[in-house]
């Protein structure tokens, strides 16, 4: 009997370690959850949506150039690159040997392809501005590009580095919005509508062996308990944003990592400039020194989010920090009211859309404006009608909202913004950094503009979004700063 036991035991040890050993080689999968599915498909250079790149770019999709959390510029179709000293040509050198996932080899006129459809009569492009400022692309041979500009423009390789500059395949474009496939280490798989997309390695990529993730699932959970639930339960491995009241129960979780960074994500106090009362700068100003950023950090993000006092992410290396400029002065706000004749009369609306961190803001900064005299009157509004009466009809005098999109300080050149700001001071400045050539030089003019920013009180600058991000502990290569919407799968692997 003892000897049947002990073969038994034997067996059940066996059997464990075979097991373990399957569990061990299992993990090369990982299963994301996003928030939003992407619409209306999953071609990046003809969709706007966020969701779309956060799938493809990098994983299905490849650039010319790629950037990494810091938003620095990175090889990748082109291994090397020239401009010029006028800052109008770029030579690009191809990576060689390169194929797209229905094995046709890639090269030069696959970047032409893919610009000149960017810029078609069709096209959809985010930024098709970029590529109409394309004067001539030339392909002396399959392994270079040049690629000639009507006018420089400094943000050209960022620009590249994003989803709407992925590299499509001509071949395979019919079907790109519901079967992408590009020169990217994972091909698609599947997309099973309100659930998930699918996608594995592509045995064919350069770096497949140095690859560690073989097959990836991303799962659309638009609930944040969902998804926290999900986490717990071991059933997904990676939420990419998880709600700020949500880290707390997570960190206590010996199983589970978050990450915490930064985005591109500047959350405003928007101001109506041509307002009667908010054209003129003092009052602007009173506002901003009327608001305590830590307080509506902490009440409407848990804590969580960087204090900004310009429209720039603090990850960029020419961030600086201005926040000294509008610091928390109830004293000085009343005493700006005063100068510019507003002291105890100035009544505005605060037009706040959905999104928790408007109106949870929204109310704190609405008793702050209140201890300073400013009566607000709070509406809030759907996201349609925010669309509507806000950005498009300008119907408003003050509202909250994050801007995502990296590098949109360009909005500020133009006055039918929303916010209607109209400086030729700054335009100056803008136009002269599109033409600077060298990374100081842009920098230098960077840090001008949010000084110009920040002087003009252009709008209320409150905190730059953080990135908060939960994994089971063991996979590694999780950004922790988002400089755009990607998830470069490639870079992960499992401990």
């Amino acid at each position: 009997m003892k000897k049947v036991l002990l073969a038994a035991v034997a067996g059940v040890m066996a059997f464990a370690g075979v097991a373990a050993d399957a569990l061990a080689q299992a993990k090369d999968s990982v299963v994301i959850v996003m928030r939003l599915e992407p619409a209306p498909g999953l071609d990046p250079t003809m969709g706007a949506a966020a969701a779309i790149g956060e799938v493809t770019s990098y994983n299905v999709f490849e650039n010319l150039v790629r950037m990494d959390q810091t938003g620095k510029i990175h090889p990748m179709l082109a291994e090397k690159w020239a401009i010029s000293e006028d800052g109008l040509s770029y030579v690009f050198d191809l990576v060689k040997g390169v194929k797209f996932h229905d094995g046709t080899d890639f090269d030069s006129a696959d970047v032409k392809y893919t610009f000149e459809r960017n810029v078609g009569e069709k096209s959809t492009n985010k930024d098709k501005a970029l590529f109409a400022n394309i004067v001539a692309i030339e392909t002396p041979d399959k392994h270079k590009v040049v690629v000639k500009l009507k006018s420089p423009n400094s943000l050209f390789l960022f620009k590249l580095a994003q989803a709407p500059s992925s590299i499509a395949n001509e071949e395979a474009v019919a079907n790109i919005g519901t079967a992408p496939g590009g020169t990217g280490p994972y091909k698609f798989v599947k997309w099973t509508k309100g659930d998930s997309v699918e996608i594995e390695k592509f045995a064919g990529h350069r770096d497949a062996a140095k690859i560690k993730i073989a097959k990836v699932k991303f799962r659309f959970i638009s609930d944040e308990a969902a998804q926290v639930a999900a986490l717990l339960a071991g059933d997904v491995d990676y939420i990419t944003n998880v709600s700020p009241e949500s880290v707390d129960q997570l960190r206590k979780n010996p199983t589970l990592q978050v990450t915490v960074g930064t985005t591109e994500g500047e959350t405003i106090l928007t101001m109506n400039n041509k307002h009667p009362a908010l054209s003129d700068v003092r009052v602007r100003r009173a506002i901003m020194h009327a608001i305590d950023r830590k307080a509506v950090i902490d009440g409407a993000q848990a804590g969580f989010g960087t204090p900004i006092g310009a429209p720039f992410a603090p990850h960029h290396p020419a961030y600086i920090d201005l926040t000294g400029m509008s610091a928390y002065d109830p004293a000085k706000a009343k005493a700006l009211l005063k100068e510019a004749g507003q002291e105890g009369k100035l009544e505005l609306s605060l037009k706040l859309p959905p999104p928790s961190y408007a109106r949870k803001g929204g109310e704190i900064i609405a008793a702050m404006l209140g201890e300073v005299g400013i009566k607000t009157k709070i509406e809030n509004v759907e996201f349609a009608q925010w669309l509507d009466a806000v950005f498009r009809k300008k119907q408003y005098d003050l509202t909250i909202i994050s801007h995502v999109e990296p590098m949109d300080i360009i909005n500020y050149t133009n006055p039918e913004y929303y916010w209607q700001y109209d400086s030729q001071a700054f335009r100056d400045l803008y136009k002269q950094f599109e033409q600077a050539t060298t990374e100081a030089d842009q920098n230098k003019l960077l840090q001008a503009m949010q000084r110009k920013l920040a002087e003009d009180a252009v709008n209320g600058y409150l905190f730059e979004f953080a990135k908060l991000g939960a994994a089971k502990k063991g996979l590694k290569g999780l950004w922790s700063n988002q400089p755009a919407f990607i998830n470069h799968v490639a870079q992960m692997a499992w401990e």
